[in-house]
């Protein structure tokens, strides 16, 4: 049997063109727009891709509604090396147009962690543990 594992991670984005520029600019990589009306960020393990809000709504259902007030209870998450690279990206996607919604701050668990929302409102978690380490092909793991 083959273990299950995330490949791609969809973002309904209001403004295809606007979300695209954020990514790029913060990911520091050109996204890989071959197929019109969507973006392809390929990332190390997993695909991050941009999609129009309704185009995804659509897709899953044609009664599901395009609408995303309130917490849907998800965040995405970005595991860095050190403080200092929590602090550097979150003055990035400050400039970047970022809300910034709870800045970098030590944890109750010992580590160091801050919030922000993209352009359309997805919560990204950048934090650094004492507990994770990452392997050499740079993917995240426990240390032992």
């Amino acid at each position: 049997m083959t273990i299950p594992r995330v490949t791609v991670i969809t973002l309904g984005v209001a403004d295809l063109v606007k979300a695209t520029k954020f990514y790029e600019t913060i990911f520091e990589i050109t996204p890989n727009s071959d197929f019109e009306g969507i973006s392809f960020f390929e990332l190390p393990g997993v695909w991050l891709t941009l999609y129009p809000v309704d185009k995804l709504a659509e897709d899953i259902s044609p009664q599901l509604s395009a609408d995303r007030s309130g917490f849907r209870g998800i965040t995405l998450a970005y595991n860095a090396r050190s403080k200092d690279e929590i602090m550097a990206i979150f003055e990035e996607v400050r400039t970047a147009g970022a809300a910034i919604v709870k800045p970098p701050q030590d944890t109750f668990w010992g580590g160091f962690s801050g919030y922000f929302a993209d352009l359309d409102g997805y919560y990204w978690e950048v934090v650094w543990g004492p507990m994770f380490d990452f392997a050499p092909d740079g993917s995240l793991r426990f240390k032992n």
